[in-house]
């Protein structure tokens, strides 16, 4: 069996809850469901938002070496699909060429409730 290797990146902010920011398996990397928590985003509408968390994944994908191009699926989970269209534009310029298999899932609500937002990857490395 591949040996696990669970990480959590300083610069994204400590983790509050029982989770870790990533877990490699072989070669692939799962990214935790990220939110702009604790960021100027947090408050603004959902293209911010989701700006904040591709940003965040940006410094984690970094981190371990690869980058968009190594996409692989994308679950996405928002509380409205009122702003879908600034949502599909923050997802175009972040993919590029490197379109994701996906999932968009619209819940009641995020743990906080100023959170419009939640995006977990799986990259291959």
């Amino acid at each position: 069996m591949s040996q696990l290797v669970r990480k959590n990146y300083p610069e994204l902010g400590e983790v509050k809850a029982p989770y870790v920011h990533s877990v490699k398996h072989g070669n692939l990397l799962y990214i935790s469901g990220l939110t702009a928590f604790g960021t100027a985003a947090q408050n603004e509408g959902i293209a911010q938002q989701a700006e904040e968390i591709f940003r965040q994944i940006r410094k984690i994908i970094s981190a371990e070496g690869t980058d968009f191009s190594a996409l692989i699926k994308v679950t996405i989970f928002i509380t409205s699909f009122t702003e879908i269209d600034a949502l599909r534009e923050v997802l175009f310029r972040n993919y590029g060429d490197h379109l994701p298999a996906s999932s968009l899932v619209e819940v009641s609500r995020l743990f906080s409730p100023d959170l419009s937002i939640e995006i977990e990857t799986i990259f291959g490395l």
